[in-house]
């Protein structure tokens, strides 16, 4: 009985100390950031102290939650890219994806990584003596980053901001054959046409021979370079990471298997629903036939819809008995009708928790679409470039939203789309549908996030969770080697046979041919 009360004691000792966490949000996209902050305040509100290197800073964070910001990066990044990501537009295609993963792995890997590693406040972080029990990285084209986790002697967890991809899959060995798992800059589903399955095939065979022979060699120079000192090599750290994070879940996207180390823990960014301001509180409790809120993100920004897109959608809105809500950047605009009321920032979550919304106008953005279905609010998707096609692909298929191609937005297009899932009850059943699914879990994503983070410091970086074929060389992997040798066996036998049988015929005719000229001469 003594014995037991001691062992119970300890426990509570040990799960009462928080861990020392350092959490690593490299992206210049407070989308990409929402997800790892949301993800770190969570901890520091499990009790853990929380350490944040991050281009932008947290509202209202936790008092055990600190911050060493990445003062410049924003501004940097913004003189570097085009700020009107609309001109990123997707034409489909075979060129248009290969574009797009070139400027994510040259423009934005190598120069987020390279920009973070050089700023002062890290330099200041690496050459001091602080400890970590844990290390947070996102895995988005950051493997060099990977090396924090070398540097201060603790297990490594990665987070994914859109769910898994070969950059992460490679980390715990999860198999995703191209024959179902798309490429996520193709918009395909699981079931692919035979030429889809092609273009699928062909699209993940390139981007994996870029990412080996170009890029991971230029990550592997700038981890070398900055963790000169780390005990495992560039190679052996990308084989070993403890655990990876989702923002992912399987009634929001596919069916995948997985390693025990990598989790789902999608939508925890989503908070219950908070007041509202108090203007939009009673614009939208007021609004007796409903609600459109129309966002389309905070990369992309409504006011670079070309003139003729946004009268499209100012002259339909006009028609709508419908109130609007449209989250634009300039809150001057003229020429509005009385049922719109646009605003450069909204409580995003908050609003599509109201009731009375009815249709949410979206570019198809995970982090947005996660909300929309978590209230159960169908879509019309507005996809430009990265994943966002793939989403809103899954999204028509599912039944809970219409897609309007950025490229014909005209004032019937634009109507045609808004009314068909108004007036279709269709659409919002299958969102309350999906919503309820994804409701439906043991735990919620910040007690998934939780548990498992302390799982990992529990056990030490917890190495039996990882797969053994993280040790497996591509080759290994693929069984190439295994299918080469099957091969040359094969070809060995038909080789052998080809020569018996040869000889034997040689045989047969060798003797056959002193008695047909016996024959002759008789």
């Amino acid at each position: 009985m003594i014995a037991r009360l001691a062992a119970v004691l300890l426990l509570l000792v040990s799960t009462s100390e928080g861990a020392r966490i350092l959490g690593v949000l490299p992206m210049v996209a407070t989308s990409h950031f929402n997800i790892g902050a949301g993800i770190m305040k969570t901890l520091a509100n499990a009790g853990h102290d929380v350490t944040v290197v991050s281009p932008y800073t947290l509202k209202n964070p936790p008092k055990n939650y600190r911050e060493i910001l990445l003062t410049g990066l924003v501004e940097e990044a913004q003189k570097s890219f085009d700020t009107n990501l609309f001109n990123y537009k997707s034409s489909g295609g075979i060129i248009a994806p290969l574009f797009m993963l070139y400027v994510m792995y040259d423009a934005i890997g190598m120069s987020v990584c390279k920009n973070l590693l050089e700023h002062p406040n890290v330099v200041k972080l690496l050459n001091s003596d602080e400890k970590f029990d844990v290390v947070f990285v996102e895995s988005f084209i950051t493997e060099s980053l990977y090396g924090f986790a070398q540097h201060f002697d603790a297990p490594l967890i990665t987070y994914s901001t859109f769910g898994s991809c070969m950059w992460t899959n490679d980390l715990v060995g999860a198999p995703a054959p191209p024959s179902h798992v798309t490429h996520f800059m193709l918009g395909y589903s699981d079931n692919m046409t035979f030429w889809q399955r092609f273009h699928n095939t062909a699209m993940t065979i390139i981007d994996r021979l870029y990412y080996e022979l170009r890029f991971l060699p230029t990550q592997k120079r700038l981890y070398n370079a900055r963790f000169p000192n780390a005990r495992l090599t560039f190679e052996q750290q990308i084989q070993n990471v403890s655990l990876v994070f989702l923002n992912q879940h399987f009634s929001l996207s596919s069916p995948r298997p997985y390693p025990p180390n990598v989790i789902e823990a999608g939508g925890i960014q989503v908070e219950e629903a908070k007041p509202l301001p108090e203007d939009l509180q009673r614009y939208l409790d007021e609004a007796k036939e409903g609600v459109i809120y129309f966002c389309m993100g905070s990369n992309l920004k409504s006011i670079h819809f070309p003139e003729e897109k946004r009268n499209a959608f100012l002259k339909v809105f006009s028609k709508l008995k419908q109130r609007v809500l449209w989250k634009f950047e300039d809150e001057t605009m003229t020429n509005k009708s009385s049922n719109l009321k646009v605003k450069a920032w909204m409580p995003q979550n908050d609003i599509l928790a109201h009731p009375n919304v009815k249709l949410f106008i979206t570019h198809g953005g995970l982090l947005g679409t996660t909300e929309a279905l978590y209230h159960g609010k169908p879509m019309v998707g507005i996809p430009i470039f990265g994943d966002q096609p793939m989403n809103v692909d899954k999204a028509v298929r599912s039944g809970y939203a219409v897609m309007l191609d950025y490229n014909y937005i005209t004032e019937e297009s634009v109507e045609k789309a808004i009314k068909t899932v108004l007036n279709d009850p269709s659409y919002t059943k299958n969102a309350k549908l999906v919503s309820e699914r994804f409701r439906d879990k043991p735990l919620t994503p910040k007690e998934t996030a939780v548990f498992w983070t302390e799982y990992v410091v529990r056990h030490r970086g917890a190495p039996h969770l990882r797969s053994a074929a993280t040790d497996l060389s591509l080759l290994q992997y693929q069984l190439l080697d295994v299918y080469a040798m099957m091969l040359a066996i094969l070809l060995a036998v038909v080789a052998v046979n080809i020569y018996v049988v040869k000889r034997f015929l040689q045989k047969i005719f060798k003797h056959k041919t002193p008695v047909d000229k016996r024959k002759k001469r008789s």
